[in-house]
């Protein structure tokens, strides 16, 4: 099968899809697909081999922002449009987008998700000249639902099948000003009948996105989120020294409110106050932007001022071998996210580790959790219950071991790249006995 995969980049920043996206490609290549990765907007960044390196990027932002800003430049020659899609210029362009307005953001999207008759048509008809004459796909997938507005001139004009992902549009679409949230879930819905089949990473997101686009059921498929396995196949189980060692809270995502890291970092002052683990340590990584870093400041603050900062230690923009060597060395994690995570990436990188989690009882958390074994829940939204169930768990090292152990084997089995792109695929071949 000759697979188009096409995914919004995130510049210099790590994007979970991102991640999902290029192991899906790089698993389907494995298996002796032909399957191509396309970026959008801007360059894509991963720990991982880029499936997408050498490939033209397509609805450049630099385009997509004049396009909607100035008539005059929706009528420039394409060989000046192309000259602002190099990847020089998006990286640069890229390290700017933090400071883009909600409403602008807003105005973009609407505008993308018209499709034919939004501002950025002539981006959908370069995407549409290329596929035909370089890639001829059998099937394309959309890495997310703000996609859509492309679907109907693609499936018309190229005659192929067009599957979206569901991967975290709820959030977002609901954070943007009243103005554009509810044009634009009336956009999505108008534009969802044009798509063959969805896949989603839970039933949770499944179903709420059933709901919210007014899907037909029959289209929506279940397919779990799935990492390359590549590195943490040599992890053995945490040995005695690691169990005899300071024990470590971990954190693993991006650097942000919405994560839920300042109350992983409220709860952890509470274990501290009360004294009963001692020596625990506090370690956070993942991504972190310029965005990012007032948030993060705040927290040290806050770490410095209930007199812990000692011990807690940031490691922001790990390569893969150091976010491997990151989770290894955890106790426990815990990522208590509460604005609707649809999966979650990262705990199952946690797992593969061999590290118990510790989730609120919210979103998709109870379905992974059930899904692996590898965890506990606590009541969401409240620092002090994340508190007692870390807590629990730190005192009681032998169970946190074997959740780990537990949810390490399901991760292996279940949930790495290999099983998603076969799932994946088992989708693609049923639209195709129904053509």
């Amino acid at each position: 099968m000759n697979l188009i995969q096409l995914t919004p980049g995130a510049g210099p920043m790590f994007c979970g899809n991102c991640f999902h996206d290029n192991a899906l490609v790089a698993a389907l290549r494995a298996l002796g697909h032909d399957a191509l990765m396309l970026p959008l907007y801007l360059p894509i960044h991963v720990d991982e081999a880029d499936q997408s390196a050498g490939n033209p990027i397509f609805f450049g932002g630099v385009n997509v922002y004049l396009e909607q800003k100035s008539a005059l430049f929706r009528r420039m020659p394409r060989l000046f449009h192309r000259l602002l899609n190099s990847r020089r210029l998006l990286e640069w362009a890229a390290g700017r987008t933090a400071s883009t307005r909600a409403d602008e953001v807003g105005e973009i999207l609407l505008s993308m998700l018209c499709g034919e008759t939004g501002k950025q048509d002539r981006e959908i008809t370069e995407l549409v000249e290329w596929l035909r004459h370089h890639a001829k796909p059998d099937a394309i997938c959309l890495s997310n639902a703000l996609l859509l507005g492309m679907v109907r001139r693609v499936r018309r004009e190229l005659s192929v099948p067009v599957v979206c992902l569901l991967q975290g549009e709820e959030a977002y679409v609901d954070s943007l000003p009243p103005a554009y949230r509810d044009p634009a879930w009336q956009l999505l819905a108008e534009r969802a009948v044009d798509v063959d089949a969805w896949i989603a990473p839970s039933r949770w997101a499944a179903d709420r996105m059933t709901l919210r686009l007014k899907l037909r059921p029959e289209r929506v498929h279940v397919v779990p989120n799935g990492i390359s396995l590549e590195g943490y196949e040599e992890l053995g189980p945490q040995s005695v020294a690691h169990a005899k060692a300071a024990p470590v809270l971990g954190y693993f995502t991006r650097m942000c409110k919405e994560k839920g890291l300042d109350a992983l970092v409220e709860a952890y002052i509470l274990i501290k106050q009360r004294e009963r683990v001692p020596r625990l340590k506090l370690h956070i990584g993942g991504g972190c932007g310029p965005g990012d870093e007032p948030f993060v400041k705040s927290l040290r603050k806050r770490l410095a001022e209930a007199g812990y900062i000692g011990e807690v230690v940031f490691s922001p923009n790990l390569n893969r071998s150091e976010k491997i060597a990151f989770l290894q060395s955890l106790s426990v994690f815990s990522a208590p996210a509460l604005y609707g995570e649809c999966f979650g990436l990262y705990l199952i990188e946690a797992l593969a580790a061999g590290v118990p989690l510790v989730q609120p009882r919210t979103a998709a958390f109870p379905e992974i959790v059930a899904a692996t074994g590898g965890g506990v829940l606590c009541e969401p939204g409240d620092p002090k219950a994340l508190a007692d169930a870390i807590q629990d768990l730190l005192l009681n090292p032998e169970r946190a071991r074997a959740l780990g152990g537990i949810g390490r084997r399901a991760v292996f089995e279940r949930f790495s790249a290999e099983a998603m792109a076969r799932a994946t695929l088992a989708v693609f071949e049923r639209l195709g006995n129904s053509r």
